[in-house]
């Protein structure tokens, strides 16, 4: 059994300072080797960049100038924090589900590789509260907001690659400036995307949505609670589907709404198979699964054995986990 001990580092830090910085240090030289592992011409200018962003998502203009600004006015490090035109992220797993009962709920796996998971769970207040699980120094791989909007991110399967943002800032604004699903989805319209994924949403009132975003296409939306890794209920690569039991996971989950599961029963089906993995040296494995409480405004992550618990206003603090491979 091949074992992967893991620190996850919980940070309570509104605007961006000494723990950001700390965070950009420590990871600063591995993010800057696969900014410009495909070369400099590769990436954008860091002007480029910033006119991007400023065009886009203009709202995230005054805390990216405090990201930039914690990093010395690093220009290298200021055009990676626009997340314009990043290099492709690796295709992987990951399962999510939103569930109206017994309140409004969010669950999802994130699988993945151990050695490319930034492990930080951050809650912020840039434009509003924000908790979630961070990735790319400021970007969220699943978030909750004040205003109770919780959004997941998944793989969508495509692995086409075109002109646009990382998906973890495009979740980090949604989170920061939209309150309902009506509102993220309008926004979803206009930003450009650089890969496929499904968003899956829940908020406050219950309504729920899934919406399948990609490169140089227009946002498909539909009010399925459920998503894995592919387009609705056909993949569009079925070899990668196969690889990662997109579809097999998808009916579990599917399986298990039709069996009256409440957030309680979701959780626990999502520590199991197949929708909990354990091929950690392959990239796909069950890092941890998040369990989000839009009325009791927790974050819950759970691994087989062990649950930590983040609110808006949690201290600082860490959970060592241990990850095993069979």
């Amino acid at each position: 059994m091949t074992q992967y001990p893991m620190t996850i580092y919980g940070i309570r830090e509104p605007q961006p300072g000494p723990r950001w910085r700390g965070l950009f240090e420590a990871t600063w030289p591995a993010y800057r080797r696969w900014y410009f592992s495909e070369g400099r011409a590769a990436r954008p200018t860091p002007p480029d960049a910033g006119r991007a962003l400023a065009r886009y998502m203009p709202e995230l203009l005054p805390t990216w100038a405090r990201l930039a600004e914690q990093t010395t006015y690093d220009l290298d490090a200021a055009a990676m924090l626009t997340h314009w035109n990043l290099p492709a992220f690796l295709p992987a797993g990951c399962s999510q589900v939103a569930t109206r009962s017994p309140g409004p709920a969010l669950l999802r796996n994130y699988d993945y590789a151990p050695e490319l998971f930034e492990c930080v769970s951050i809650s912020t207040d840039y434009l509003q509260p924000v908790i979630g699980t961070g990735d790319c120094l400021w970007g969220l791989l699943d978030g909750m907001n004040g205003s109770g909007l919780a959004v997941s991110l998944t793989f969508g399967g495509d692995q086409a690659v075109g002109p646009g943002f990382g998906i973890p800032l495009v979740l980090r604004y949604l989170l920061e400036t939209c309150g309902r699903v009506g509102e993220a989805e309008r926004a979803l319209q206009r930003l450009p995307i650089a890969m496929a994924y499904n968003l899956t949403m829940i908020d406050r009132t219950g309504a729920v949505r899934t919406v399948r975003v990609g490169p140089e296409q227009d946002p498909e939306g539909r009010p399925q609670p459920a998503a894995t890794n592919h387009r609705w209920r056909r993949p569009g690569d079925p070899r990668h589907a196969a690889r990662f039991r997109s579809v097999e996971r998808l009916d579990r989950l599917d399986r298990l709404l039709d069996g009256g599961a409440e957030a309680d029963g979701l959780a626990d089906g999502l520590l199991r198979s197949p929708l909990h993995n354990t091929e950690y040296a392959a990239g796909f494995g069950t890092l941890y699964t998040a369990d989000y409480r839009v009325d009791d405004a927790t974050l819950t992550y759970r691994w087989p054995g062990t649950t930590w618990v983040r609110t808006f206003d949690s201290a600082d603090d860490t959970v060592d986990v241990v990850l095993r491979e069979d």
